[in-house]
């Protein structure tokens, strides 16, 4: 039992960055789920007060910033999904730490491939909410300038 005590904790410490990147990963989670939330809201404004209009130009208007706003939906939504997967990756990294050292195996090119994927699917998050921003930013300048 004395071996496994000092295998344990350094165990506990290599654990730890891959903990700490899912904290990150967890508020980024917030941050775009909020952001999806603001959108939605603004979506069933818009369809309300296009249903409501009947002034041709401002339903013009409304509509073009309706198909931008589920275009902003579309791009947060896949990069929640991607967020959620590299989470899940990372999940899976800890997980086969400790399964590795439990069973005694050696899994570190698992757990290398599993960090790779989850990198690469948190690029892709990262990426895919750039492109919601700037969407956002392209939404704004288009009501600003049709009013």
């Amino acid at each position: 039992m004395e071996t496994l005590v000092p295998s344990l904790s350094t165990l506990i410490e290599i654990a730890v960055a891959p903990v700490f990147l899912l904290a990150g990963i967890a508020g980024f989670l917030n941050v775009m789920s909020g952001r999806l939330g603001r959108i939605t809201d603004r979506v069933r404004s818009a369809e309300k007060d296009m249903n409501r209009l009947t002034d041709i130009s401002q339903n013009g208007r409304l509509h073009r910033e309706i198909i931008l706003l589920w275009r902003r939906v579309k791009l947060i939504n896949w990069s929640i999904g991607f967020c959620t997967a590299s989470a899940v990756m990372v999940c899976g990294v800890i997980m086969s730490l400790f399964a590795g050292e439990i069973w005694q195996v050696k899994l570190n090119e698992l757990v290398i491939t599993l960090f790779i994927l989850a990198m690469l699917l948190l690029i892709s998050a990262l990426l895919l909410f750039l492109a919601e921003v700037k969407l956002a930013t392209a939404t704004i300048r288009v009501t600003r300038t049709i009013k």
